[in-house]
């Protein structure tokens, strides 16, 4: 088990990915495989249940237990279906080499259920993208996101990937960075960057400085009314980020945890205005019902405008009155019960 550990880390510094703010798959694990051949592929599949349940617990080492164990050994029984695909990994001094990945897709409805059996945790799978500043001083100014550490911003996302974090980079051009002030960005004012409108759900700054042969990277992260800050540092730069992002996400999957104790079945009833017409209470009730916390969306009944829900949760009451709250759909009427909100189309 500890060895499978080892090699998940190694894995994810290798992994490289396209784009930033993809679609994170959370049933999903993509690892390296040496060739298509069988013994190859049965190899990777305990490797990629394992970044599924890392993904889907937020935990960056799962703990050992007989359940997991088990899980492990019976990989292949949960494969729902694999494929093989070819990225393009960049190193330091810009070689560009082709390497070959399993891309293993897990069957959910077993997935959910090691999870629920092995005690673990849930990262809610609501989890809107962070959103990064990378600024490098290199003794001489200050740069956001320098082109030449193109392949240290992909380790950044590579990490993010393994980890089920969705992260994206702010798209500014020549005039709009010449706007930002840099020396609020390098002093880690994340609040700064909401006002200028980073997202206020996840932002993070990243600023390295090169002091020798060694690298300090200071990370600042804030998410909602919190935030953290500590620093990282390695001789190579692709390790300190690596370990930074891998922070990132155990902060964010802290706070957005629901415990073992928190697991099990509720009925909640909601009702929720503002539906005018057709479009409208089909998106309400789409929105409802691809919560991930929601099993089961029941309409107790109807008037103009407005709709009565019941929702059967695999989670306590308060995690769905938290994602409404972290979310831009529902907002609590002005008059009613805790449970009455109105639509935002």
């Amino acid at each position: 088990m500890q060895m499978k550990k080892i090699l998940l880390i190694i894995i994810a510094l290798q992994m490289s990915v396209t784009h930033a703010g993809a679609d994170i798959n959370l049933y999903s694990g993509e690892v390296f495989v040496p060739s298509q051949a069988e013994a190859d592929r049965n190899a990777a599949i305990p490797e990629a249940l394992i970044q599924v349940l890392q993904k889907q617990s937020g935990l960056r080492e799962l703990p050992i237990s007989a359940v997991l164990d088990e899980s492990l050994n019976d990989a292949q029984m949960y494969l729902h279906s694999y494929r093989y695909t070819r990225v393009d990994r960049t190193t330091a001094d810009g070689e560009v080499t082709e390497e070959l990945r399993l891309v293993a897709q897990f069957l959910q409805p077993e997935i959910d259920r090691i999870v629920q059996q092995a005690g673990l945790p849930r990262w809610r799978q609501e989890r809107p993208a962070v959103q990064i500043w990378a600024i490098v001083d290199d003794g001489l100014s200050r740069q956001l996101k320098p082109l030449e550490f193109g392949y240290a911003w992909e380790t950044v996302e590579q990490v993010a990937a393994i980890r089920g974090l969705p992260v994206s980079w702010p798209e500014l051009d020549e005039e709009e960075v010449q706007l930002v002030d840099m020396r609020l960005v390098w002093g880690g004012f994340t609040d700064y960057l909401v006002e200028r409108g980073a997202p206020p759900d996840g932002v993070a700054i990243i600023a390295a400085r090169r002091e020798g042969p060694q690298w300090t990277v200071r990370w600042n992260l804030a998410s909602g009314s919190q935030s953290w800050s500590w620093l990282s540092s390695d001789f190579d730069l692709l390790f300190a980020l690596a370990q930074g992002t891998h922070r990132v996400a155990d902060q964010l999957a802290a706070v957005n945890t629901i415990t073992v104790s928190d697991q099990g079945i509720w009925t909640i009833d909601v009702s929720i205005g503002e539906l005018n017409n057709a479009d409208t209470y089909a998106r309400c009730l789409g929105y409802l019902q691809n919560l991930s916390l929601v099993n089961e969306v029941e309409i107790l009944g109807a008037e103009p405008g407005r709709v009565d829900f019941r929702l059967q949760l695999n989670a306590s009451v308060e995690h769905l009155t938290d994602t409404f709250e972290q979310g831009t759909v529902l907002l609590p009427a002005r008059a009613g019960n805790d449970y009455d909100y109105e639509f935002l189309p």
